[in-house]
């Protein structure tokens, strides 16, 4: 295993997806689904990047479906997350992994100047420190 302080360091601006993917809050979970495939992310803003209200994730909605809630008539609105966690552009991608464990979440929205950038998921955090692990290897052979 390497020292992860490399990837731990950089800023997490580096890893969050732009634009950022949005849905009004009341899409159905049929149309969440829809552009949850579209965008190929594990989660939407419901709102805009202006106004972000909440978020809503593949977990949610599978949460959702299992609840029985009708996928055609429940909206994004009816099961998002309202709590959003936030961090700024400059944190450090050790931070904003620190972050999620402490806040028991798998997204965090990445502000900039008190705007709306990006988001950065788990899964980017785990796939930087996967690609430097991997480059790291390589370089031992």
């Amino acid at each position: 295993m390497t020292d992860m302080s490399t990837i731990g360091s950089l800023p997490v601006a580096v890893l969050s997806g732009a634009p950022v993917a949005c849905v009004d809050p009341g899409a159905t979970l049929l149309e969440v689904a829809d552009a949850l495939r579209a965008a190929g992310v594990g989660a939407l803003v419901v709102g805009d990047a202006d106004h972000p209200l909440a978020i809503i994730t593949e977990r949610d909605l599978a949460g959702a479906l299992a609840d029985r809630r009708d996928p055609a008539r429940a909206t994004a609105g009816d099961v998002a997350h309202r709590s959003l966690v936030w961090c700024d552009a400059d944190a450090v991608v050790a931070d904003v992994a620190e972050l999620m464990m402490e806040r028991y979440v798998r997204h965090v929205l990445v502000e900039d100047q008190g705007r709306l950038v990006g988001v950065v998921s788990a899964r980017d955090l785990l796939g930087a420190y996967a690609t430097e692990d991997q480059a790291a290897a390589a370089v031992d052979d």
